[in-house]
């Protein structure tokens, strides 16, 4: 099988990594990283090219950014008679329109945060003053690549958020409608099923990093770190979200008349009152796909063309005994503008680790041929052991190797979940 993965990040660089293992894959448009890191240390760097999605012959296209598949990309490449793993422009709404989304939500019953949505300043300011305390949350209702979450104490803050989004000064159209929703607590989880249209399959569980400083600090990033499995996560769990959340939602979006074919990520809030959606994308993760990914066992490219398809088999895949654990490397002042052009060192003698993986994000060449920083998310580090602790330490040593002037990441990625010797639920 030949397969096309749409997109440039470290998502797809994870995608192309797991489809090599029995298919011929092509990346479109990767980026340099991409051609000269081989995911794992063995097999072949990826193949990338310029051209359109399109305009390349492959037996099963996998979208993997949100933006195209908003943008309805599926669709026009199914109008040329392609099999396409990713939901059509109306399916990808649920990322698309927060807004949307909660009304989908609301209307199938599914448990999530009580919310509004508002396009007007004033309006949205009465209710965030009339809420009870607690955080406060303000969301643009469009894209804005992980970045646009507002959560607070400070219901100060929370206006100005409010206006600068509105205005379009922060976010653009992707803000001038914001969804406004109250601050849930307890344990955040994300879950990724492959939908076939009728029916779903659950992947490993996750957990990922949105803050870009140690301890959960500063502004909400595309994500800055994530692990797998979750210890205190088991099959029953898991389950419940199929049957609670996922199912429900596939059958609502059959009711519209969307035939829903790619990944639907559930993300969600463990509260003391159940398990809550706090959001939806509509796609692999990033970096959830670059721990999950590595630990799913068996034929990916079979499964996701059988997704698109529309018959995914009975058996549910399978997922290594290991443990996984990504640490993201960025540039200074993410997630603010990025510092680029900057040469990253120590890449060949970290390739040759054994059980690391690196994944190439915001990644260029310069004139002299040199991988240089190209994004605010350039690199994300993989390790694999036999618990989290062994796959924490692989990564961080990995990490260690690694430079460019400003590098920044996370240091506490997976730090509590490796402390863990028993499950807790």
């Amino acid at each position: 099988m030949k397969v096309c993965v749409v997109g440039s990040g470290g998502r797809e660089h994870a995608l192309a990594g797991a489809l090599a293992r029995t298919a011929s894959v092509v990346v479109t448009p990767g980026n340099p990283g991409m051609a000269a890191l081989r995911p794992g240390g063995a097999g072949m760097a990826c193949m990338c090219t310029a051209q359109p999605p399109e305009e390349v012959e492959a037996d099963l296209h996998v979208i993997g950014p949100e933006a195209p598949l908003v943008d309805g990309l599926a669709d026009r490449l199914r109008a040329r008679g392609k099999l396409v793993f990713g939901p059509g422009a109306a399916g990808a709404q649920l990322e698309g329109s927060k807004a949307w989304m909660k009304e989908l939500l609301s209307g199938a019953g599914i448990a999530t945060a009580a919310h509004a949505a508002f396009d007007d300043v004033e309006r949205a300011a009465a209710f965030l003053r009339g809420m009870r305390g607690g955080s406060y949350v303000v969301k643009t209702d469009g894209l804005a690549a992980g970045k646009g979450v507002l959560v607070t104490d400070d219901l100060t803050e929370a206006l100005d958020d409010v206006k600068g989004k509105l205005s379009g000064t922060a976010f653009g159209d992707a803000g001038r409608r914001v969804v406004i929703e109250e601050g849930l607590t307890g344990d955040e989880l994300s879950v990724m099923a492959v939908c076939d249209g009728k029916r779903a399959m659950p992947l490993a569980a996750a957990q990922d990093f949105k803050r870009v400083g140690d301890g959960d600090s500063g502004p909400n990033t595309g994500g800055m770190g994530s692990y797998s499995p979750v210890p205190w996560v088991g099959g029953r769990l898991v389950d419940t979200v199929v049957a609670d959340v996922v199912e429900p939602t596939l059958a609502a979006l059959q009711r519209q008349g969307i035939d829903y074919r790619g990944v639907l990520y559930a993300g969600l809030m463990l509260t003391p009152d159940g398990v809550k959606v706090l959001e939806f994308n509509v796609r692999f993760g990033d970096p959830e796909a670059q721990v999950v990914l590595p630990r799913w066992e068996g034929d990916v490219a079979a499964t996701l063309a059988a997704a698109a398809e529309g018959s995914l088999p009975d058996a549910f895949p399978v997922f290594a005994d290991r443990s996984a654990v990504c640490v993201v490397l960025a540039t200074d002042r993410y997630p603010g503008a990025p510092r680029t052009g900057d040469a990253i060192d120590g890449l060949d003698e970290v390739m040759a680790l054994p059980d690391v993986m690196v994944y190439s994000a915001g990644v260029g060449r310069d004139t002299r041929g040199q991988l240089v920083t190209a994004g605010g998310r350039v690199l994300g580090v993989t390790g694999l052991g036999a618990g989290l602790k062994q796959a924490r330490d692989r990564a961080y040593s990995a990490v260690a190797g690694i430079d460019w002037p400003g590098m920044q990441y996370r240091r506490d990625i997976a730090e509590s979940a490796a402390d863990l010797r028993s499950a807790r639920r």
